[in-house]
């Protein structure tokens, strides 16, 4: 059913001028918040202002997502492999991550946001964690986009983590299932990625949502993740609605 105009904010009326159909819209979005770095390294800038230029993107486009009508939004904020980084870059990867979340859990409540985390996160420095679990708790009960950071995250370990939790559980083998595994990520109740783009023109999964993405449509854009805006997101989306989804079967 078209919307009428006067209903639609500013995002979504950019989106309908573009011939996105509000309907059918991915519900889950995903990225690869990739080339904060070279993003900096060309501008010759430390690495780290790339990495805050970033924090400062992922605001823009959480809102969008949300104003736009997107329901889930999951980004790559720390992998299980970037403790290999030079350690200062780590430390300081770690504090922002911290007080982004420490500065900006007020929008995120003002904005209906749910915030949730993914990854091993018993692992990362204290400080941080009682950030993450701070802003989980108190947006718990928030209605509107749930946004998923995932911290100390691999595709990997996450099923690893969930087979470990299976075993423990003492699950017959013959009993393990599809469903099962599913049961035992880090985040079930939350659909699987519909969308997953990555920036920076890298064409690699990088151990992202292996189990979760098996089915999701990947966009690509050159653009690095600081560069990132509301056209590139909409440009993702028009990307996403042009193609034909079969899961294995026939359109």
């Amino acid at each position: 059913m078209p919307h009428p105009p006067s209903t639609l904010n500013a995002i979504q009326q950019a989106a309908l001028s573009r011939g996105i159909e509000l309907d059918r819209l991915p519900v889950h979005l995903a990225t690869i918040m990739d080339g904060n770095g070279r993003w900096a390294t060309r501008r010759g800038l430390d690495r780290l202002l790339g990495h805050q230029e970033g924090y400062r993107t992922l605001r823009g486009v959480l809102l969008d997502a949300s104003e736009l009508g997107i329901r889930y939004l999951t980004v790559y904020a720390f992998s299980v492999e970037n403790w290999r980084r030079p350690e200062h870059e780590v430390r300081g990867l770690m504090k922002l991550i911290e007080t982004a979340a420490r500065n900006e859990l007020r929008l995120m409540h003002q904005n209906n946001v749910r915030v949730r985390v993914a990854g091993r996160i018993d692992e990362v420095p204290a400080g941080l964690r009682q950030a993450l679990d701070h802003g989980v708790q108190t947006t718990a009960a928030n209605t509107g986009i749930t946004f998923t950071l995932a911290v100390n995250y691999g595709g990997r370990a996450e099923i690893v983590d969930a087979v470990r939790a299976i075993v423990r559980e003492g699950t017959p083998a013959e009993a393990i299932d599809e469903e099962t595994i599913h049961a035992h990520l880090y985040n079930p109740d939350i659909p699987d990625p519909d969308l997953l783009v990555r920036t920076a023109g890298e064409m690699r999964w990088s151990n992202f949502l292996l189990w979760q993405g098996a089915y999701s449509e990947l966009v690509v854009t050159e653009a690095t993740w600081p560069e990132f805006g509301t056209e590139h997101l909409l440009d993702a989306v028009a990307e996403f609605q042009r193609r034909t989804r079969k899961f294995g079967g026939l359109s």
